[in-house]
């Protein structure tokens, strides 16, 4: 018998909120991707569609122009601000950009909750912030992470422990569960992305980034479309063509676990 997931229903009968944390490589692209989610959900009778916040504190840098939706007019502009004044004015949406770093209470104001965390960060340290966050917000129906390498990478769906999750049996576990890792700290941080284009793109092939993201919109848009899942992420790698998903079934969640997830964006 094949094990699904079911999508609550509380998130189909109001706009889902969702944040995202991050707007480089990986949030750029969820971003720039997530209005043709929103406008699908609107045609299929979903009341509210999305509301998306971006938060980032990050400016943009060259090095940014190479491979992210930046152009040399940018350097210099918050990230977050930029790509959701571009998004806004094409769309005719009224999504937001908050130009800082997520922290411990981001989300402890009732006006500035969210449904869906979407993380797309670098370090383990930011990783472990975003895990308190969504723990102890009680709001947070699911955490998607985003992280990849310079070939590879994974996206993984999970419903954070807390008060809104905890008494469900059937809870995806989060990705922090599933890969203690990726949190800890103690095991230090990946180098910080280089300054020189040219170092950067041999660092990270220019379209990781767009499959990863490509491949999270596309479950998301499952789970919102049919309202169960029967996977709750992936993982693909550019030097071999190869994408598997991360199965809810156990035996197959035991194996997708010895894989190591990654960090950089």
């Amino acid at each position: 018998m094949q094990i699904e997931h079911q999508l609550s229903p509380r998130l189909l009968e109001r706009a889902v909120r969702v944040l995202i944390v991050g707007s480089g490589g990986n949030g750029s692209a969820m971003l720039m991707g997530l209005p043709y989610l929103h406008q699908a959900m609107r045609v299929w009778g979903h009341p509210g569609g999305l509301e998306v916040t971006v938060v980032d504190a990050d400016t943009v840098s060259e090095t940014n122009c190479v491979r992210q939706p930046f152009s040399r007019s940018d350097i210099g502009m918050n990230k977050a601000a930029v790509l959701v004044n571009r998004v806004n004015m094409f769309w005719g949406l009224d999504w937001e950009a908050r130009p800082e770093f997520l922290s411990e209470t981001t989300l402890r104001n009732p006006d500035r909750g969210a449904d869906v965390v979407i993380g797309c960060v670098d370090t383990r340290a930011a990783r472990q912030i975003i895990e308190k966050v969504v723990t102890a917000s009680s709001p947070v129906s699911y955490w998607l992470d985003l992280g990849n390498n310079a070939a590879s990478g994974q996206f993984v769906l999970g419903q954070p422990l807390n008060a809104l999750n905890r008494r469900r049996a059937d809870r995806l576990r989060t990705v922090s569960e599933l890969y203690p890792e990726i949190v800890d700290t103690s095991e230090g941080e990946d180098p910080l992305p280089s300054c020189s284009a040219a170092e950067a793109l041999e660092r990270q092939e220019p379209f990781v980034n767009q499959a990863l993201a490509a491949s999270a919109l596309a479950m998301l848009s499952r789970l919102f479309r049919y309202g169960r899942l029967s996977y709750q992420g992936g993982f693909y790698n550019a030097a071999t063509g190869r994408s598997s998903a991360l199965s809810l079934h156990p035996k197959r969640r035991c194996r997708a676990a010895n894989r190591v997830p990654q960090r950089t964006t």
